[in-house]
């Protein structure tokens, strides 16, 4: 018998920890993408298909990177707290919690669900996709607007600045000085302007999508905030497509036209383009 405190969890003891937990393994187990800071798994189990994840102190990079693993803690409680405002099966259902090991797991995404990314970068661009994702967004932010309990619970920003903040402006503006104040005013603005909950990850890799519809996962980096960086950050990933593939460009500039279409309602304009323009 493992012991389950301080445990790195990995393909070749899952199946013994899911059974300790009440999902005995019934079928393989397959590594996921977790990036450089999760470890993730899909199992099949007898109560279904899950997905583990768990957080990493030190990510997978070459310089030392740290960051607090509590992070999946607060990211399973947004998972049940969000689902509350956004429609059913919008974001995944949690099947359990392990604080101990910084460890949860929920369902997975239907057979066949692929990342939206997979299906932008195939040139499987559908504006009505992109519109579903700019509804689910306003929708979060409307729903979550209030500041009570949503500020008390989600104000901590500590874990945003760490994976965010640092790596995407305060790295820049090091390295590019004469831009600098963009940044410092970016930076100012997630905090000054927290009205709603922040994704703090609205990307393509984190909408998976199955018979038309999308399911959002990887809150880790979830707070109160600025609700513009979410509208930014994808429309960001969107529009970088049309380098990256510019015989679709067309398809793509529709693309995000219709995510902000729908999300417009939600969401500052000068903040998406502050924000837009530093990431």
């Amino acid at each position: 018998m493992l012991s389950w405190r301080l445990l790195q969890l990995d393909p070749s003891n899952a199946a013994e920890y899911l059974a300790v937990h009440g999902f005995p393994v019934c079928g393989p187990i397959t590594p996921l993408g977790g990036g450089v800071s999760n470890t993730v798994l899909l199992a099949e189990t007898t109560h279904g298909r899950l997905v583990v994840k768990q957080a990493l102190e030190r990510l997978r990079v070459a310089e030392e990177w740290l960051s607090d693993p509590a992070r999946t803690l607060r990211e399973a409680a947004s998972l049940r707290d969000v689902a509350r405002v956004l429609p059913a099966g919008a974001v995944p259902a949690i099947a359990f919690l392990d604080e101990a090991n910084y460890v949860y797991a929920m369902e997975a995404a239907p057979p066949g669900a692929q990342d939206w990314k997979t299906l932008l970068l195939a040139g499987e661009i559908d504006p009505a996709v992109a519109a579903q994702i700019g509804q689910l967004l306003a929708q979060q932010i409307a729903g979550t607007r209030a500041a009570s309990p949503w500020r008390e619970r989600y104000g901590d920003q500590r874990v945003f600045d760490e994976l965010r903040l640092d790596p995407y402006y305060r790295f820049t503006a090091a390295r590019h000085p004469d831009l600098a104040p963009y940044f410092a005013q970016a930076i100012a603005r997630c905090q000054e302007q927290a009205t709603s909950l922040v994704h703090g990850d609205w990307s393509p890799k984190n909408m998976l999508i199955a018979g038309g519809r999308p399911m959002l996962i990887d809150y880790e980096v979830v707070h109160y905030g600025d609700a513009a960086f979410d509208a930014a950050f994808c429309l960001n990933h969107l529009l970088l497509k049309s380098y990256h593939r510019p015989q679709w460009r067309n398809q793509y500039a529709a693309a995000a036209a219709a995510f902000w279409r729908a999300a417009s309602s939600e969401v500052s304009a000068e903040g998406v383009k502050l924000h837009l323009g530093c990431l």
